[in-house]
């Protein structure tokens, strides 16, 4: 059901992603270190505010995401930012993905300095508990990964797709990604993707892949008054 997309965040928290979960009334967010997205109802009341702020703190970060709501005129904006939903669109990947490895809590640094480095969005110390992982490794070290995000039902959302910027131009973005589209079509679910609509890099690559645009996104968090 593509429905269940209009509300990724939403849908993870209250689902296969509940155990990472911190919630007060309707307004849910992940524990520390996982990620910052939050949740409230599609249609939110003040009252579901209030309880995201309560579970924020004063001064807190509300990572909305994709979501189409806008928090009170109180809450400060903190940044705006134009993207697309992507569904990948064929059955199967253009080719096997060679040379890839999973990777595991062993590697959690490695992944953070290399998120560092390629800067594919927000990636904490907890993130790579939302899903699988894979990367490529080159003389020992790794150069490039993908992972798993969100995980609304039917769908697992394809995230922190990044290469180093010394093996840039070689492909390997598309060898990792098309490695979790081999792990998530092989358990019966589909992919997506989120990309910033001024990426027209990644965009090309995704496309080449076999995603194509579901519906234009606005990423946008703000600060708990």
């Amino acid at each position: 059901m593509v429905e269940v997309l209009d509300d990724p965040v939403g849908q993870s928290l209250r689902g296969a992603h509940a155990h990472l979960a911190r919630r007060v009334g309707d307004a849910a967010t992940y524990q520390e270190g996982v990620s910052t997205f939050v949740a409230v109802p599609v249609r939110p009341t003040a009252a579901d505010w209030d309880d995201l702020a309560r579970l924020l703190g004063s001064g807190g970060f509300a990572d909305l995401f994709s979501a189409d709501v806008t928090p009170p005129a109180s809450w400060e904006p903190v940044f705006e930012l134009d993207g697309f939903q992507m569904v990948l669109d064929r059955a199967e990947p253009e080719a096997p993905a060679d040379g890839v490895v999973e990777l595991g809590p062993g590697d959690v640094e490695e992944m953070l300095a290399l998120t560092e480095q390629a800067r594919p969005g927000p990636f904490w110390a907890r993130t790579a508990e939302l899903g699988a992982f894979h990367g490529v490794r080159e003389d020992g070290a790794l150069v490039a990964m993908a992972g798993e995000r969100l995980r609304p039902p039917g769908w697992t959302e394809i995230s922190a797709v990044c290469t180093a910027p010394s093996a840039r131009g070689r492909g390997l973005a598309a060898r990792v990604t098309r490695a979790a589209i081999d792990r998530i079509t092989g358990r019966g679910e589909r992919p997506f993707l989120h990309v910033a609509s001024s990426n027209t890099g990644a965009i090309r690559v995704y496309e080449r892949l076999g995603f194509v645009v579901r519906r234009p996104v606005r990423f946008h968090g703000y600060r708990v008054p």
